[in-house]
């Protein structure tokens, strides 16, 4: 019999990096996490249409650096930048500490795991036959 392994799991360390970096202690750390989570949440949610397939945290004593990599980097941007400046106020109500947002580019979107299965979704939800999705 098989074991049953967390792919993400299993490959830290080796082949991928961890999504949040960054150290605290105690109570802290349970805020952290809960303000990362609260961040993933509103950055997906935000940003549904850009086509997010990743987003990485650093941490610093009062900074927070967020990577969103995103296959249509220009719909985050918006015009002019004015897209990623309001993603910026945004983050930085819900925070007391400096927020940093970096966009990279997806290369190749189509060998991402990720944004393949949100792009069969969006296309479910618009109705489209599950055929041609």
């Amino acid at each position: 019999m098989g074991q049953k392994v967390n792919p993400i799991g299993f490959r830290i360390g080796v082949i991928r990096t961890w999504d949040s970096r960054w150290f605290a202690k105690g109570p802290q750390y349970v805020a952290n996490v809960h303000e990362d989570l609260k961040f993933r949440n509103f950055i997906k949610s935000k940003l549904k249409h850009a086509g997010v397939a990743r987003i990485e945290m650093e941490r610093a004593p009062n900074k927070i650096k967020i990577i969103i990599y995103s296959a249509r980097p220009g719909v985050v941007i918006g015009k002019k930048g004015t897209g990623i400046d309001a993603l910026k106020a945004d983050l930085q109500k819900q925070t007391d500490s400096d927020v940093f947002v970096n966009i990279q580019e997806v290369r190749k979107p189509d060998l991402d795991a990720q944004l393949v299965a949100e792009n069969i979704a969006l296309q479910l939800e618009k109705r489209i036959s599950w055929r041609r999705a």
